[in-house]
């Protein structure tokens, strides 16, 4: 059955976020937590198959993206807040449980909500994002993936990244999308939708602003323990930021974890590879995960 999206604001945490809703209303909740520099249209390949399979989906502009609200000050972006924000979507949805997918930064969000919150999700799925102490040592004993990670650094820098970001009508962004993607993944339209969502008035600052909360907690914002959640882990191996070893020192943090790799698919794999994403996302829900594999794609 085809469902059409639905566009909500939902109260959550202090703040108004936009939620793109699809599915039956009595379905399984299923939240789809999108990173940087996406929004909630991140996940437009993976919400119709969801909600065909009776799921009830809600993808949100995380707070500070798209049409969502964005406070100014950079604490109001510490991880414990973007928790909260999730939380109170489940509790605004009047579910106890919830299944969650996180994607980048999305993914982050997912860990700390596994780690935190265990009995308020069913399942956890998460794209090419390490567990936050897995990649906390990383940083700090790889220069490869210092290297790779040189834009969060740009990045604390006041003003002058958003500033940057704008030229040439939101070049930097375009090619940041185009140049670590397989060729044609993200289409004119595509590029189209992210340019107006990064042109809302605040929506730069307040993204980069995730990246300024997370340095100044330090080695903090890393610190996490074990998750008893189970969790299936979805890798592209071409990752252009993170590099791909990190996927199984992840996998060994988690009591139940699955662990799937996609030799030939990129950091932006729920695009690249969307059928057998929403396959992996759909056996994981419906079971307990469908143990480990490679992908040729």
């Amino acid at each position: 059955m085809l469902y059409s999206l639905e566009d909500h604001y939902v109260e959550t945490n202090g703040l108004r976020l936009h939620v793109v809703q699809c599915g039956p209303l009595d379905g399984p909740l299923v939240v789809l937590l999108h990173g940087f520099p996406e929004f909630w249209y991140g996940w437009h390949r993976q919400i119709p198959a969801l909600a065909a399979a009776g799921y009830r989906v809600w993808a949100p502009d995380q707070r500070g993206y798209n049409l969502s609200d964005k406070p100014r000050a950079v604490n109001a972006y510490a991880v414990e807040e973007l928790v909260a924000d999730v939380i109170g979507l489940l509790d605004a949805a009047g579910r106890e449980q919830a299944c969650v997918v996180g994607h980048d930064w999305g993914g982050i969000v997912a860990w700390h909500l596994a780690a935190r919150h265990p009995a308020r999700l069913r399942r956890v799925a998460i794209l090419n994002v390490p567990h936050p102490t897995v990649f906390g040592r990383t940083l700090r004993r790889s220069g490869r993936q210092r290297r790779k990670s040189w834009y969060a650094l740009f990045f604390q820098l006041p003003w002058l990244p958003e500033q940057l970001a704008r030229l040439r009508n939101w070049w930097a962004g375009r090619k940041s999308l185009t140049s670590t993607s397989r060729r044609g993944t993200f289409s004119a339209d595509d590029l189209r939708r992210y340019r107006l969502a990064w042109s809302q008035p605040g929506a730069m600052r307040s993204m980069i602003n995730w990246y300024r909360a997370a340095a100044r907690r330090g080695r903090s914002s890393t610190q996490l323990g074990r998750i008893t959640v189970p969790l299936q882990l979805i890798w592209g191996r071409r990752d252009a930021f993170l590099e791909a070893r990190m996927a199984e020192e992840s996998q060994k943090y988690c009591d139940q974890g699955w662990l799937t790799y996609f030799d030939k698919a990129t950091h932006w794999v729920q695009h690249e590879e969307g059928t057998r994403v929403n396959e992996l996302l759909l056996e994981f829900f419906a079971e307990a995960g469908q143990g480990r594999g490679n992908f040729e794609a």
